[in-house]
Formats: C-alpha cells, structure tokens, sequence
C-alpha cells in the first residue's frame, strides 16, 4: 500500500535565463510537473512575480495541470531567475538575489497545505537562503506530520553550513548526488579519503552514510550515482541498490535527471511500490531525462509509455 495524501512540493519556481531563450526550471518546480504528469496531484508551494518570467511559469501550471492553490504573487520581487552563461567548461549558473520565492508567506503556505493534506513534504536548501521562505517552510513542517523529504540540492555561494546542518534535522528521508555526499563527509566524516562518496557502498564510506543517519535520525539516504544507478540506506542502515546501467539512446544532458529521480522515488512511494523496483523505475526515468535537451519533456506525451509500462506490471 502507498501512503494517504499526495507530495506538496516546497520552494523555488524560476527561469533560466540563456540570453537567447528562457527555460523554465528550479528543481521543486521540475519534481512537481513530472509529478503532475504521471497522475498525481503536487501541491507546488512558491512565489513569482508579476512580471513576463511569472507568466512563463503561470503557463507550466497549466500545461502539466498543475494545482494553484500554492501559488502567490508578489507585486514587488521579481521572478526567479538565474543567468545561464555557456563557457569551455559547461554552464555556469549565477543565481540572483532577492528573487519572489525568498519570500514565501506563511499564511497562505499554511492555509494552501491545509486544503491539499500532503503525506510527504519535499523541500531543499536554495529556498531557505532568504529568512522569510525559511521561516514558512519552519512552520510548514511544524504544522504537518508528512514525511519530510529533503533534496540537498546545493547551489554554490546559495548555502550555509547552519543550512545543512538543521535541514538535516529536520528531515526523514535525504537526496545527495555524489558531490553533495563528498561534502556532507568533508563535514560530518572529515576522516574518510577523498572521493569515498562515489562509491557509498564500499565498507569505509557506508558506515559513515550509517553514521549520517543516526546522527540526524534519518528515516532513508538516497544517493544518486548518476549513469551507476542509486543507494538507498533505509532506517536499519540496510543497502539497497539500483545499478543497472541504464543509459538514453542519445545522451544531450544532465539537466533535470535528479529532479526526475527524486519525483520517480516519490511516486514509487506513494503508489507503495517496493523499494528495489522503485529505484530501478527512478533510475530508468532520469536516464531518459539525460537524452532530451531540459529538464522536463516539452511534450506530455513522453510520460505515456512510462505510465503504460508501470500499470502492466
């Protein structure tokens, strides 16, 4: 059996700004369309502004079907946007400050969470950097009993060490892909040699996972591994892994895959689908997220064969 109630998804819905085009993202914001589109119904909690860019992001509610219950506007902060600039060594990403979603109100956050009950609530740090988004998401946690979902998801300059540390007490269940792993283990586990995290299974850097998890009370740490699949350490500390090499016929990017993964995990959880099979669907799905150019499918008619394989088996 799944859980009762759906996902409400807590933080930022911005654009990317690449001068030459505007692409809708954030990573809430991406777990909540791919959420939408295989069937269920994400409560996205955010803030934009009234400006073109928040009319980019009204038009994705639409698209995917996307409840607005959760959605506010802000009259003065402008949308949220990041500026994406192409150099020799990938995409660099420069985050602007002051953005709508630094500041999410709690009143209506409040009463949006009460008319959707959600059985999960994922959250990451990005939107935790303005104090007024971070005191609302306090109070969210504070009034639901969902299970608190946190994809780490750091940002670099977007992030303090004060952020991490009480996100993860605040959390059941944690997402890291393997950079974030690395530094969680600079962090917590200062011993283990460098580049342990990329391989979480082997005995050193498992128990220091093991060590994360009683040290928080962690219901579950999920690592991503990328085109290796994903660990899983449940509350027993047990290992469970989805390595099968999955890849996408025609790799462009990574853009939007751990997004995919997170929303896959999360779906699995709710339609009570076992762990393994889970994250073998998670690690399939974010592998064919790798073979299109962004982070969710310009058509909707991509999730078709997903939803059709998962119901005949």
């Amino acid at each position: 059996m799944g859980e009762s109630g759906q996902v409400a998804v807590y933080g930022e819905a911005l654009v990317d700004d690449f001068l030459s085009e505007q692409v809708v993202g954030g990573a809430p914001f991406n777990v909540a369309r791919n959420l939408a589109a295989f069937g269920t119904s994400p409560l996205m909690i955010t803030r934009i502004g009234l400006d073109e860019h928040g009319g980019l992001i009204r038009s994705e509610f639409r698209r995917f079907g996307l409840d607005g219950d959760g959605v506010q506007l802000d009259a003065r902060a402008p949308t949220g946007r990041v500026m994406v600039k192409r150099t020799p060594q990938g995409h660099r990403f420069i985050v602007l400050p002051e953005q709508a979603y630094d500041h999410i109100e709690a009143r209506p956050a409040l009463t949006a969470l009460e008319q959707h009950p959600a059985a999960t609530i994922y959250f990451g740090t990005l939107a935790q950097r303005g104090t007024q988004s971070r005191n609302t998401l306090l109070r969210l946690l504070q009034a639901s009993d969902a299970t608190r979902f946190l994809d780490l998801n750091l940002r670099e300059g977007q992030f303090a060490a004060r952020t991490i540390d009480e996100s993860l007490q605040l959390a059941d269940i944690v997402k890291v892909n393997e950079e974030e792993l690395d530094h969680l283990f600079k962090c917590y586990a200062p011993s283990l040699p460098a580049g342990a995290a990329a391989r979480p299974e082997d005995a050193a850097a498992a128990e220091a996972c093991r060590a994360l998890q009683r040290r928080f009370a962690l219901q579950g740490l999920l690592v991503t591994l990328g085109a290796r699949g994903a660990v899983y350490f449940d509350g027993e500390g047990q290992l469970h892994g989805a390595h099968d090499g999955v890849a996408p016929a025609h790799f462009i990017d990574t853009v939007g895959a751990g997004d995919a993964f997170s929303a896959v995990f999360l779906l699995g959880r709710l339609q009570g689908w076992p762990l393994p099979l889970t994250l073998a669907r998670a690690h399939a799905f974010a592998a064919a997220i790798c073979g299109i150019a962004g982070a969710v499918p310009p058509d909707l008619e991509f999730y078709a064969p997903w939803l059709a394989g998962w119901r005949s088996r």
